[in-house]
């Protein structure tokens, strides 16, 4: 058993419909538990939730001891990023499509959630990326990310002209429509479906994923976390860099993006008994077998 949660944060997907229910319904079990609630003032206003005072980001990383998110893993993914300085972990419930890292479903959590409050949970560390856009050898924005950091052609088109750097070292001269730099949590994102490998989550890797190059056979690769990952732009098309597709930044040529991992980190916490392969099996409909042909009606 691990420590018992006494101030619990309460987080909604923003602008969600038939929302406001199951939050009441997380906040009684709290309760139950014997818990205080704090809200996300966001979340509160939206579903008008007066009973309960709302507090900002920076008072909940400074009063609470866990967060619960409501919503899908795009809710997830900016909760976190807002939290990580403040090292509060989260539970993750399921109000979206897929769900990987807000793996309890609305049906599991009445079960789910008294235990966890308890101190029966599963601890799953996963590191972020720290991306910073310099122009001129000067640093010009700066931006957090779970899953993933993305150079991608801008809004004329045409595929995007890169040099990428690991340590200081020229790895490859590349034209694509895209080129990811992803964590483990992120391998399971944009990387996956641009043909990238699953990194366990708890894996000390980066993974470099161009999409659709125009040289073929470059491929994915796994890198050590500890580098320094160097995006020039070397072609006069505009482009531009994504941070968990949340937030972007247009691109000049010359632009670097700088990729390195963060200092901080985001915490998930799971039912006793979570196992990824099951998650894995779940959302990517793993050991389901085709329909047989022959046997159709």
């Amino acid at each position: 058993m691990s420590r018992a949660f006494t101030k619990v944060a309460l987080f909604g997907k923003q602008r969600a419909e038939n929302i406001r229910e199951p939050l009441l319904a997380i906040a009684r079990i709290v309760e139950s538990t014997g818990a205080a609630v704090l809200f996300d003032a966001a979340t509160r206003d939206q579903v008008g939730l007066e009973q309960y005072p709302g507090h900002d980001v920076n008072a909940i990383g400074a009063q609470a001891d866990v967060a619960i998110v409501l919503g899908g893993d795009g809710t997830m993914l900016g909760i976190a990023r807002q939290l990580a300085p403040f090292d509060l972990p989260l539970i993750g419930i399921n109000h979206g499509r897929v769900g990987f890292m807000t793996d309890i479903s609305l049906e599991q959590m009445a079960e789910a959630l008294a235990p966890m409050l308890g101190g029966a949970y599963e601890t799953d560390r996963r590191l972020l990326l720290d991306g910073e856009i310099r122009r001129s050898g000067k640093a010009n924005y700066n931006a957090a990310a779970l899953n993933d950091i993305v150079v991608t052609r801008g809004v004329t088109g045409g595929m995007v002209e890169y040099t990428v750097r690991v340590d200081g070292v020229t790895m490859y001269n590349q034209r694509a429509d895209a080129v990811i730099v992803a964590t483990p949590t992120g391998s399971t994102a944009y990387a996956l479906s641009a043909d990238g490998p699953i990194l366990y989550p708890s894996l000390a890797g980066l993974l470099l994923v161009p999409v659709a190059p125009q040289t073929l056979s470059n491929r994915p690769i796994v890198l050590n976390d500890d580098v320094v990952i160097e995006i020039e732009i070397t072609d006069e098309r505009d482009a531009m860099a994504h941070f968990d597709m949340q937030s972007y930044e247009q691109l000049a040529p010359g632009d670097i993006v700088q990729v390195k991992r963060s200092t901080n980190f985001a915490t998930l916490l799971h039912p006793v008994g979570y196992n990824f392969f099951e998650t894995l099996r779940q959302k990517l409909h793993w050991s389901v077998m085709p329909t047989d042909r022959h046997s159709r009606a």
